[in-house]
């Protein structure tokens, strides 16, 4: 069996599916790897660092797509690469089959089997293949140092001899993984900690890291049985603005997180919370691809409102290149793994398994 991964637009997603660690993983198994020239030239990794590991370098997407059993990116390829792919071929990456319906439905119609790792269950199984966890750790962690490199104001508490520094209060809204990361990342530098969410199984968690939970009187769990967060009441949704405007008035730095899979973000933080922060405050919304958490976020744009700044970032990843793609391979690989009859030496897409029945896109 032959995996193959064509290069993806560097100006879109910088993360790639495959790196020279798990080339020989892949090796072991019996698999060989085709990527096209130049892969992974934009992070820093040669051709050489592949080919010492095993991998074939081709000359093109063509090539890749015409000579492997089955495709590994980071998105849904582009149309011409799309065109490209042929019947029984395999297609695993985050495909967002709620924003990419048509064309994936165009795909199974040519009978290729489409995977998407966004569908992974929520099972002890599959957490070593879990990507949207691995990068939402990344996440988490880069907006907290990014939206301190724009709070104009020192993190922690300081005592001089000319006077005390207060530690910056942080608010993260919603406590899923990159929440917590983003949790644990504020504490660690010195800031002083609130976090909201509508799943009460949260509370410990976010406590258990330092930072204050945020509790609605009378709140109701709104975790589905997947691990997700679930749509709001409309009271509920009263009395979590009311807390939030309140709590508003002294935070420093919201960190935004808060999505409901395959659905818009929730708006969260409303332009008259904003209008009560502090002069010089700082709103990183990590949901801004999705539509974002603030009524204000604007993808990829940093929009100053009265003294507030919002900053929207689309693809926070891209900043963590290198990183985001050495989790994403290994999560790739296990994924691959599990799709592979180790005694036949063929892809097997046994439906009966949950991880391989769930993520397949119908």
């Amino acid at each position: 069996m032959i995996v193959g991964s064509a290069s993806e637009n560097i100006e879109i997603e910088k993360r790639i599916a495959i790196t020279p660690e798990v080339v020989k993983k892949y090796n072991s198994l019996g698999i060989k790897i085709n990527i096209t020239k130049n892969y992974a030239k934009h992070l820093g990794i040669s051709d050489e660092e592949f080919k010492i590991e095993g991998a074939n370098i081709l000359n093109n997407d063509d090539e890749v797509i015409s000579n492997s059993n089955a495709i590994l990116q980071m998105n849904l390829p582009n149309e011409q690469n799309l065109k490209k792919l042929k019947e029984d071929q395999i297609l695993i990456g985050v495909l967002n089959p709620h924003n990419n319906e048509s064309k994936l439905k165009e795909l199974i119609s040519k009978k290729v089997n489409c995977f998407s790792l966004d569908l992974l269950p929520r099972i002890t199984r599959a957490q070593s293949m879990d990507i949207l966890s691995s990068q939402a750790n990344l996440a988490g962690y880069k907006a907290v140092v990014d939206s301190f490199s724009y709070f104009q104001k020192a993190i922690p508490m300081m005592m001089t001899a000319a006077g005390t520094i207060s530690a910056a209060k942080v608010l993260v809204v919603g406590a899923g993984v990159a929440g917590l990361q983003a949790i644990a990342t504020a504490k660690r530098m010195g800031a002083i900690v609130f976090a909201t969410d509508v799943r009460m199984a949260s509370k410990e968690q976010v406590e258990s890291l330092g930072g204050k939970f945020l509790t609605v009187e009378g709140a109701e769990n709104l975790e589905t049985d997947g691990g997700y967060a679930k749509e709001a009441s409309d009271d509920f949704k009263q009395k979590q603005e009311q807390l939030l405007k309140e709590t508003l008035m002294k935070i420093d730095i919201v960190i935004c997180t808060a999505l409901i899979p395959g659905k818009k973000a929730p708006i969260i933080i409303k332009k008259n919370m904003i209008d009560v922060m502090p002069s010089g405050s700082v709103i990183y919304d990590l949901a801004a691809s999705q539509g974002g958490n603030a009524e204000l976020t604007k993808v990829d744009e940093i929009i100053k409102y009265n003294s507030v700044k919002l900053i929207g970032e689309a693809n926070i990843l891209n900043k963590l290149p290198v990183s985001a793609s050495n989790l994403y391979a290994k999560n790739m690989f296990n994924f691959v793994n599990n799709l592979f009859d180790n005694d036949k030496k063929i892809f097997e897409i046994n439906l009966e398994d949950e991880i391989i029945e769930k993520t397949k896109v119908k």
